[in-house]
């Protein structure tokens, strides 16, 4: 099983992300489990959406504690201190970081990846709406969902300027620094 906690604020797109990523796993044969954390307050206001997926039926039905894969939105919402005692050993830190070619963090228990998901966003006219950006990095970074697969999930889940939200991912994917 893979657990995923993506962290980011209302208007990026960090929901649809899950729902997205989610899609492309299950075209892949797996089985995804998505919910989201958030309040009252959504443009702006912190945003945790989760995601587990697994080659078999997930009855496991609870909020990830411990995810093998921590994915920023919002790299003001990035707690070292949080990234070493909640990210599982050898996971996944995808941030989206304006100047992705300087490591925002430094640690040897995990892998760090970076894109300027928001500048790819803008630059395809999505605003910051940066879902589909920082999921082509994603495709990248952890490498077990291929990029077409991906494409095919925007295309089936995104319900607006689908061609821009599948150009951000390719590009995304292409930039993407990892260290």
């Amino acid at each position: 099983m893979v657990e995923i906690k993506f962290f980011g604020r209302g208007g990026q797109g960090a929901v649809i992300a899950s729902q997205i990523l989610a899609q492309a796993y299950f075209l892949m044969g797996w089985y995804p489990q998505c919910f989201a954390l958030f309040g009252g307050e959504r443009r702006g206001a912190p945003v945790f959406s989760f995601l587990r997926v697994d080659e078999k039926k997930i009855l496991l039905k609870c909020e990830i504690k411990r995810p093998d894969q921590m994915i920023f939105l919002a790299s003001d919402l990035l707690e070292e201190k949080e990234i070493e005692a909640c990210l599982k050993p050898n996971g996944l830190l995808l941030i989206n970081k304006t100047q992705p070619e300087q490591p925002a963090v430094n640690s040897k228990q995990f892998r760090l990846a970076q894109v300027d998901a928001l500048r790819i966003a803008a630059e395809q006219g999505l605003g910051s709406i940066i879902n589909t950006a920082i999921l082509g990095a994603y495709c990248r970074a952890a490498g077990d969902v291929p990029l077409a697969c991906l494409e095919e999930a925007i295309r089936g889940t995104v319900p607006a300027k689908v061609e821009a939200n599948v150009a951000a991912a390719q590009k995304a994917y292409d930039l993407t620094k990892i260290f």
